[in-house]
């Protein structure tokens, strides 16, 4: 069995026993911080043990039809259990419901009473205890198990000495049942407004794109390559991707946790990693916090090497001279930002939401090839991808649409996309399925975008993001911030404005190099909230919105602004779990400060 004519995603498991046996298809470091490995025959005997075990405990596909198979949750961090688990349902002919940690309490029991959900599995203590909170609203929920040992609860591992011989041969009628356009997993789309919708990928859907997703993987990963996870498995990005690393021989390591990314990199010595833009954001702003830190000669080299960097143009060589430059500053400073990410890193892969193009800039710089494409949950999700290949990337697209998938642009500038990775559907949403799939199977994504050169797919906006002001123009907001979040000084932006005489907007300060320039002009403060009123710091944001206004029309120009003392993020609300900003939250939340500036 190859990949190209499996039908089931489990599938994997066979083509790498066959293909690519080896004994670290998953490591993740369980205690003493040692990794611990499991081989392919490991993984193999865990999953056909744990499928058969929920069997054994009554859960099965019935009929097959999608209301008649059961559902079973997952809530946990990315580890190897997530993978055991989501491969052992799909065998059972039960349907994987992943679910975000981060999800309040009425939108987690919404899901899992809308679901119907009949077993959760969570990864500790405070998964557990949030679950148990609300188990007496949960009529379906008949037992919920964890990954870690956790006295009262029950662990997942006492399922693996459940099944009977009995069981087993269960489990291979079941698996000999699902077919390619069965369906494989709900994922409950949160987004930034409304109620969770669950989004229906069969495995015709997902392996669609794992099948088309992979050449571009296969550019810079070779067999027996490691690769770290750290990305959400709950996001069907970090999935599918799981599945190519499966269908490839490639082995998964997980991540101890966001803040030991660097640390695992070194030690996992991988040549690609996913991620989103908040991310890379994030490790750029460490570098630059690092070489804050230097004085004298180096400080004044590293920001050199930042500038000539930033002026990387992938599409066109600059001459002798500038190319020269950037030899010198690879060898003296941006050589290290390989080596802070393990050395090994040849591409990142970027998706979710729009990558500052200085960012692509300043890393492709430095022989880290940043691939940034496009899809949604709905499309399974890749519709488009940067390739690895120079003549095949553009900076500020998101890629040449990969084979398969079809690409067209309505009237209104949306983008339309149809293939075999078009969801089935919402789940019991026929209405809202109906409002996104058009007649000829074409999917609206509610994004707005164009192509560059008949080849490279650009986002412009969102097409609800869009606003009107009370003038009648429009303004696309994600633009003007993705522009304006080029300078340090700001982390975050939300540009306003919605039936109102012009544009401003709400700014997070980069509260790292704010407090630098602080201490540089002797400015003294007792807390952050003093520092942002500060007329010096006022008058510092006043002129960066100066520098850039000029880049955009007149009705798209920031004529306002208000700083916040703290920075958005999933656990205050404001932003969603793929990191994208909940405008309609940020809104609500902030009225007073908006309606202010329009005072």
């Amino acid at each position: 069995m190859t990949m190209q004519n499996s039908k089931r995603l489990f599938d994997c498991i066979e083509v790498a026993i066959q293909d690519f046996p080896r004994d670290d298809m998953f490591a993740a470091k369980e205690e003493n911080g040692v990794w611990k490995k499991y081989s392919t025959n490991e993984v193999k005997e865990i999953v056909d043990k744990l499928a058969a075990g929920l069997i054994h405990l009554g859960m099965s596909a019935h009929d097959m039809t999608i209301e008649s198979r059961d559902k079973i949750a997952v809530m946990s961090n990315n580890r190897p259990e997530w993978l055991f688990l989501d491969l052992a349902v799909q065998k059972t002919g039960a349907i994987l419901v992943p679910l975000y940690p981060t999800l309040s309490l009425h939108e987690l029991e919404f899901v899992l009473n809308d679901a119907a959900v009949k077993l959760v599995f969570v990864s500790d203590k405070d998964l557990f205890e949030k679950v148990q909170s609300i188990r007496s609203k949960l009529p379906t929920v008949q037992a919920v198990f964890t990954f870690n040992d956790i006295q009262p609860s029950l662990h997942w591992k006492e399922i693996l000495n459940k099944p009977n011989a009995d069981d087993f041969i269960a489990l291979n009628n079941a698996s000999a049942k699902i077919g390619y356009e069965d369906l494989a997993t709900i994922i409950y789309t949160s987004g930034t407004t409304g109620v969770p919708k669950g989004v229906m990928l069969s495995h015709k859907n997902i392996l669609s794109n794992v099948i088309s997703s992979s050449p571009v993987f296969n550019d810079f990963i070779e067999k027996n390559d490691r690769a770290l996870s750290f990305l959400p498995l709950n996001h069907i990005f970090e999935r599918m991707v799981s599945y190519i690393y499966l269908f490839n021989g490639v082995s998964i390591y997980y991540a101890e946790s966001i803040e030991k990314i660097g640390e695992n990199l070194k030690e996992v010595k991988r040549s690609v990693f996913t991620t989103v833009p908040r991310l890379l954001e994030k490790v750029y702003e460490r570098i630059m916090g690092k070489g804050q830190e230097l004085t004298g000669i180096k400080k004044k080299l590293f920001f050199w090497a930042i500038d000539i960097a930033s002026r990387f143009d992938i599409s066109k060589n600059q001459g002798f001279f500038y190319n020269t430059q950037l030899a010198i500053a690879n060898k003296l400073v941006l050589s290290k930002w390989r080596e802070g990410l393990g050395g090994n890193i040849r591409a990142i892969i970027i998706g979710s939401a729009a990558c500052q193009v200085k960012l692509l800039r300043v890393f492709t710089a430095a022989k880290i090839a940043v691939m940034e494409g496009y899809g949604l949950t709905e499309t399974s999700p890749v519709i488009s991808v940067n390739r690895f290949s120079p003549k095949e990337r553009v900076f500020g697209t998101v890629g040449p649409v990969i084979q398969g998938v079809q690409v067209r642009i309505a009237e209104d500038g949306e983008i339309c996309a149809k293939g075999d990775n078009i969801m089935m559907g919402y789940y019991k949403r026929p209405d809202l399925t109906a409002e996104v799939i058009d007649s000829e199977g074409y999917f609206h994504t509610g994004d707005i975008g164009t192509f560059i050169d008949n080849k490279f797919l650009k986002i412009t906006d969102r097409k609800k993001e869009i606003f009107k002001t009370s003038g009648g123009k429009y303004v696309a907001p994600q633009p003007i911030e993705n522009k304006m979040k080029e300078n340090k000084y700001i982390e975050q932006m939300m540009v306003v404005g919605a039936d109102r005489k012009f544009a401003s907007a709400l700014i997070v300060p980069s509260f790292l190099n704010l407090k630098q320039w602080a201490a540089d002009h002797n400015i003294t403060y007792s807390a952050m909230e003093d520092l942002i009123r500060n007329p010096k710091v006022l008058e510092l944001f006043k002129n960066i919105l100066e520098e850039y206004n000029p880049l955009f029309n007149h009705v798209e120009q920031v004529k306002k602004f208000a700083l916040l003392p703290q920075e958005w993020s999933i656990n205050s609300g404001e932003m969603t779990p793929k990191l994208s900003l909940k405008r309609k939250v940020i809104t609500e939340k902030f009225k007073e400060v908006i309606d202010k500036m329009y005072d």
